[in-house]
């Protein structure tokens, strides 16, 4: 599906609003074909990146490339974008088939071009029965598809998605996410998404840029962002319940806190010959429990606060050494409030973040 060519380049990225900085000295580049996940909490930026790159907002400083074009300066209508928004903003007035040709009649296209490209985004997304409804008679789902299909009659390389799931429900959610990984699958186009759903994010993306202030901090695959993340603030954003972190020393190859120690023999090391102040991050899942701790390095008892039954899984909160300590069991398994539960960690599963930097060690 990819080709080692990018699609959007973005270089030096500033923006600014007064003295306030948005985005600082950005740097992204964007596969051919990628689907490609902008992923961080309010105020991170995001939003504001995917309209840079969009060109409705003009940039302090940078350049932006799409397709090895230099569309910095360029309108949005010269880029070959198509966008997607979260709020649908569809015309009520005009039916289905007219919000899809809307745009497509300003271009000037002739007739059966256009009668083409809306047929061929009706049935990619499967609204040939709703062409001739107005958005009002649409449920929710189906007014997102159409906001994808005016997107998508566009024929451009590169659709761009602001949240475009968020004002669905739970089950509706899920079920446009499956549809939207087999449009991609379909049409090989490049995405770039903006969501604050980790789940969305680990589903829907090839590569993840989680961002924080205006910067990117990570930027990777799914399973290399939740097994490998670069620093704590990574650790803790994806998860849920987030990762479990405990406080303590690194000194030589053991992980000191509280009374206990930890061997560290298994864990891989990213920075030889560190020491000091460290946290010792471990996932709720990767907690061994019952006769899986006789696998484990290190083993200590715990006392079992809150229940919370998930039906395919179970979480249990404790306290280990001062700090809230999550962990999921079986759906099956039982387990009460105030149970005293043994429990095992394994370096190899565990990721160490010194103090100072807060950087994976």
């Amino acid at each position: 599906m990819k080709t080692h060519k990018n699609s959007v380049e973005i270089r030096g990225l500033d923006l600014r609003f007064g003295h306030v900085e948005v985005l600082k000295n950005l740097n992204l580049d964007v596969n051919d074909g990628e689907f490609l996940v902008l992923l961080g909490s309010s105020g991170c930026g995001k939003s504001t990146l995917l309209n840079c790159i969009a060109g409705l907002l003009e940039v302090t400083a940078g350049q932006i490339f799409i397709k090895e074009k230099n569309v910095t300066w360029a309108e949005p209508s010269d880029r070959g974008i198509g966008m997607v928004f979260q709020s649908y903003a569809l015309y009520p007035q005009m039916t289905v088939e007219g919000n899809l040709s809307f745009g497509l009649k300003n271009q000037k296209l002739p007739k059966p071009e256009i009668a083409k490209r809306v047929a061929r985004a009706a049935e990619i997304l499967q609204i040939e029965s709703l062409l001739k409804r107005k958005p009002g008679a649409l449920s929710g789902g189906q007014r997102q598809r159409v906001a994808i299909g005016r997107a998508l009659v566009r024929d451009v390389d590169v659709f761009l998605f602001d949240e475009p799931l968020s004002n669905l429900d739970a089950k509706l959610r899920a079920d446009l996410r499956v549809e939207l990984k087999q449009l991609h699958g379909r049409l090989k186009n490049t995405m770039i998404y903006v969501t604050h759903d980790q789940i969305e994010a680990m589903t829907l993306a090839d590569r993840i840029a989680i961002m924080k202030d205006g910067l990117i901090e990570q930027l990777d695959t799914p399973n290399n962002i939740y097994n490998r993340p670069v620093n704590k603030y990574v650790a803790g954003f994806i998860g849920s319940p987030s990762m479990n972190f405990l406080e303590g020393t690194l000194e030589g190859n053991s992980f000191k806190f509280a009374d206990h120690s930890i061997n560290l023999d298994g864990y891989e090391f990213t920075r030889q010959n560190q020491s000091g102040g460290v946290s010792f991050g471990i996932r709720p899942e990767h907690v061994l429990t019952g006769d899986a701790v006789s696998d484990a390095v290190f083993s200590t008892a715990v006392q079992v606060q809150v229940i919370e039954p998930l039906g395919s899984d179970t979480l249990a909160l404790a306290e280990l050494a001062g700090a809230k300590f999550w962990i999921r069991l079986d759906g099956e398994a039982s387990v009460a409030v105030g149970e005293t539960l043994t429990v095992g960690l394994r370096p190899e599963r565990a990721s160490l973040f010194l103090h100072s930097d807060e950087l994976r060690v």
